[in-house]
């Protein structure tokens, strides 16, 4: 166990920085599961633009890489254009 000041700091830093990553996550993977179930094209439409800066917010904080969210967004895009068709 952490016998210094500092270190019984960074641990509950730690802790907290932990949770909140891990709320946004859940957060995100959850709008991305609502919108995939979704079978119309206007509604899917207007859930996208907050699907997509969900993800770039994590890839901002690093939550996810970079390419992981490009990723993401291409496929959730091709879902939401193909529904239009």
């Amino acid at each position: 166990m952490a016998h210094h000041k500092s270190a019984k700091k960074r641990i509950r830093q730690i802790a907290k920085r932990r949770l909140e990553n891990r709320y946004h996550g859940k957060t995100t993977r959850n709008l991305i599961r609502t919108l995939r179930a979704t079978t119309e094209s206007a509604e899917a439409k207007k859930q996208l633009p907050l699907v997509l800066s969900k993800i770039d917010k994590l890839a901002k904080r690093r939550n996810i890489h970079k390419n992981k969210a490009s990723n993401l967004k291409s496929k959730i895009t091709k879902f939401v254009n193909g529904l239009a068709a």
